[in-house]
């Protein structure tokens, strides 16, 4: 759940909606009624798996695969409160460097092989020894950890060369792996951790087993008769069925060829399913917008976007509240800062330019960046006429905001053109086939991360440049400023450290951040238990207990 999370677009095949089909999910009246065992929750999803490998995968729906197949020490409950989950309990030593971690007697993996704190050791041990390689994706999940040992089947000790203030929000991020399959990958330079496939079905420790996988089509997880955990599921299993577009996904829905629509419902079905009878919930949630500009001084061409002014303009520019009530139809918070509202770690000091495009010309202007005959401006020789790369993963209300964009450049005499690409091309053109991020200039993305903010900022430092950087930006200030807040204990410091970091991005401005999309999904009254969530709703990577609860309704 540490990575960029991507949401990759993918294909429906009339194969898929026979496979899901054939997963029974009626036989209950509505909403009202007793709850009944049993039945297959059938998922659309917008969205794809991109790999079944943690130390690869950047899709959102991968890392919620995850979430539902490995074991976490902890996890998170429907309030965003850390709760036990594997671990049972734990103590810290009174230095703060020593955790211990007391984990589920008697428990075991799907293949029957004993789950102990000692795969939770190995799990730890190997994320560390190749944190500058193959694990480099995870790292920050154990920055300042230097040893894990089980002392025996039901002990974790894990030890840190300082205090760290985030450990409990690193550890429910932690998949706990099964020894059986990724000890003999975590040898010699630890190259087969990342060309391993993992392919289904997967060895699991959650409370679903994930049985069969289609790439870009479709995932079943059935109930894992292993599982040790005190709440058992309601359902059978659940599918994921991808979609090529939200409308064929809405329609699904409607027919009754899947059940529930998950956190990206669009918001222009809103109305339409609630008419047809579904149950629609929303909420705030924990996704940021992001216009992306190359900040980086080795970039090949358009050097003047690395004037400060010149970014600044682009902001004055960007009509946010249109943005809200056009492309999100008001469902949606207005974008400032590099954390959400959501989180509890925005820093609500930071205002956002306001919408002024007259200020945005002045700024270009007194750059020095004159309009020509077309109305388009020029500096250094050459038009200010720029690609933005666009994943195809945040169609629909993106669309409606580069085009809302796209008239506010034009109006300052900027001219900008949609580069649509799927996210793997997207993250590519981002980066360049050299990894140097010198070739493109705009973009746009989403992420979409948990509460804590260590994540997010992580992202932002030179260090993630090929990993968890979509955008080039390496400011050594702040990376320096990255690591203190890491090792800040007292919650106060923390927080002022990290809104002094917020004020950092914001002033660079490598993101102009947009809005904060709210949470919205729907699911047939036929079902009931659903317990929203903010990072993407009730079936999410933070938590199992959202899921458990799912029951059809009799």
């Amino acid at each position: 759940m540490t990575s960029k999370f991507r949401l990759g677009v993918a294909v429906m095949t009339t194969a898929v909606v026979v496979a899901l089909s054939g997963c029974t999910s009626s036989g209950g009246s509505q909403a009202g009624g007793s709850a009944e065992q049993g039945g297959v929750l059938r998922v659309g999803i917008s969205a794809a798996i991109d790999s079944l490998n943690p130390f690869v995968s950047q899709s959102d729906y991968s890392s919620i695969a995850y979430q539902y197949v490995y074991p976490h020490l902890i996890e998170y409950d429907a309030k965003l409160n850390f709760v036990p989950s594997f671990a049972t309990k734990w103590e810290t030593s009174a230095d703060g460097k020593t955790w211990t971690w007391h984990t589920v007697p008697g428990a075991k993996w799907s293949d029957g092989k004993p789950l102990t704190a000692k795969d939770a050791a190995f799990t730890l041990n190997m994320m560390m020894k190749y944190q500058n390689g193959p694990t480099a994706l995870l790292a920050s999940l154990v920055a300042h950890m230097t040893k894990a040992v089980a002392t025996d089947d039901n002990t974790l000790v894990v030890t840190y060369s300082a205090p760290v203030a985030n450990v409990l929000a690193q550890m429910q991020s932690v998949n706990i792996y099964p020894e059986q399959v990724w000890g003999p990958l975590a040898t010699g330079a630890g190259k087969a951790i990342t060309t391993f496939q993992n392919s289904a079905p997967m060895v699991s420790g959650g409370p679903f087993m994930m049985t069969s996988y289609t790439v870009n089509q479709i995932a079943l997880f059935t109930r894992n008769p292993n599982w040790w955990g005190a709440k058992k599921p309601n359902i059978d299993g659940f599918g994921f069925q991808m979609f090529a577009n939200e409308d064929a996904m809405v329609t699904a829905l409607k027919t009754n060829q899947v059940d529930m629509i998950g956190e990206s419902t669009p918001p222009t079905a809103v109305d339409t399913l609630k008419a047809a009878g579904m149950d629609v919930l929303t909420a705030p949630s924990l996704t940021t917008m992001t216009f992306i500009i190359n900040t980086n001084p080795k970039k090949r061409q358009h050097l003047e976007l690395l004037n400060p002014n010149v970014r600044k303009a682009l902001e004055y520019a960007i009509d946010r509240q249109t943005i809200v009530n056009t492309a999100w139809l008001g469902h949606a918070q207005l974008g400032s800062t590099l954390l959400t509202p959501a989180s509890g770690w925005q820093d609500t000091s930071i205002q956002a330019m306001p919408y002024d495009p007259a200020q945005a010309n002045a700024l270009l202007d007194a750059a020095g960046y004159p309009k020509g005959s077309d109305g388009i401006r020029v500096a250094n020789g050459a038009p200010m006429s720029y690609n933005v790369v666009f994943p195809t993963e945040i169609n629909g209300p993106g669309d409606r905001t580069f085009q809302i964009i796209q008239s506010d450049f034009k109006a300052i005499g900027i001219v900008i053109k949609q580069q649509k690409m799927d996210s793997d091309a997207a993250f590519t053109a981002i980066q360049g086939s050299d990894g140097k991020y010198e070739d493109y200039d705009l973009a746009m993305w989403d992420w979409v991360l948990p509460p804590d903010p260590d994540t997010q900022l992580n992202a932002m430092t030179c260090s993630q440049w090929g990993n968890l950087s979509d955008s080039g930006y390496c400011n050594p200030a702040y990376d320096a400023m990255y690591l203190k807040q890491g090792i800040l204990t007292n919650a106060d410091q923390r927080h002022a450290m990290v809104n002094q970091m917020q004020q950092v991005i914001f002033d660079d401005r490598p993101y102009i951040i947009l809005d904060y999309p709210n949470v919205i999904e729907a699911h047939s009254p036929k079902w009931a238990g659903f317990v929203m969530s903010p990072l993407v709703g009730s079936i999410n990577n933070l938590s199992t207990q959202t899921l458990l609860d799912v029951h059809r309704v009799g």
